[in-house]
């Protein structure tokens, strides 16, 4: 088995604070995940963006619903991203492709089994795949919670190493992260309830929130998986969390 690790990376990292696409921030982050690679890590990349991307790129003069504006923008959005990444993976000579999925893909049965096939034929190949939920088409309850549940799912069925989840905050906190009191939890055994420090909110421009990772880290722990929850917004976070983890801010969760 390879070193296989996967990077889920939120919009909250990708864009800026005008909910634009931070075209910088996506270029640090490819420098990053090449260097990966060279260090002989698989890596397979859950981004999300493409809402926030159709949503800078496209001036709607009517008024559309939530689902509609979702479905608009998450198309007009994902081909600009995935174009953004082609080009920029392109300088390191890395072919990526894309992988568009539902939740329903993650039940048992055909699709499961099509969609891990498809990774693994991508993974031999040495391609890259950049996987996003399809917006285009799931709704309401067939939508997956936030990408952080996507990640979780995607590193279970392809059996990683190491899921790291990036955020615009560098961890798991034991009080409120302004707080200059709190301090960041660096390490969860197995069984360990963080609950209690724990807010329910949501992020700015995603779906998610420290509650969705936390879920999510839970779940993929007890599936044998490291997860590391980091900032994302923290230059070189990446390679600072394989060269320098004893010196670089976040919380691991330590598989069982």
């Amino acid at each position: 088995m390879d070193k296989r690790i996967v990077i889920k990376v939120g919009s909250n990292v990708l864009t800026r604070t005008d909910g634009k696409l931070d075209v910088t921030r996506v270029s640090a982050l490819v420098d990053q995940v090449a260097w990966i690679r060279r260090q002989g890590y698989t890596a397979i990349l859950v981004s999300s963006g493409a809402v926030a991307c159709g949503r800078r790129e496209l001036t709607v003069d009517h008024l559309l619903d939530s689902v509609e504006q979702r479905q608009l923008f998450s198309a007009v959005g994902q081909v600009k991203l995935v174009g953004l990444y082609y080009d920029l993976f392109r300088e390191y000579g890395i072919h990526v492709g894309q992988v568009l999925t539902m939740k329903e893909n993650f039940e048992p049965g055909e699709q499961y089994s099509n969609q891990r096939a498809c990774m693994t034929v991508m993974l031999e190949n040495d391609v890259l795949p950049i996987v996003n939920e399809n917006d285009t088409v799931s709704v309401t309850e067939l939508m997956f919670t936030d990408n952080d549940e996507l990640s979780g799912l995607i590193a279970q069925m392809m059996e990683a190493e190491t899921l790291v989840l990036l955020s615009n905050i560098d961890g798991i906190y034991d009080g409120h992260p302004d707080d200059p009191q709190s301090h960041i939890i660096p390490t969860v055994a197995p069984g360990r309830d963080l609950s209690q420090y724990i807010k329910a909110e949501k992020s700015a421009f995603g779906r998610g929130g420290m509650h969705s990772k936390y879920t999510t880290a839970q779940k993929v722990q007890r599936a044998g998986i490291r997860v590391v929850i980091a900032n994302g917004k923290r230059d070189n976070i990446l390679v600072d969390l394989l060269q320098h983890p004893e010196t670089t801010p976040h919380t691991e969760f330590l598989p069982t």
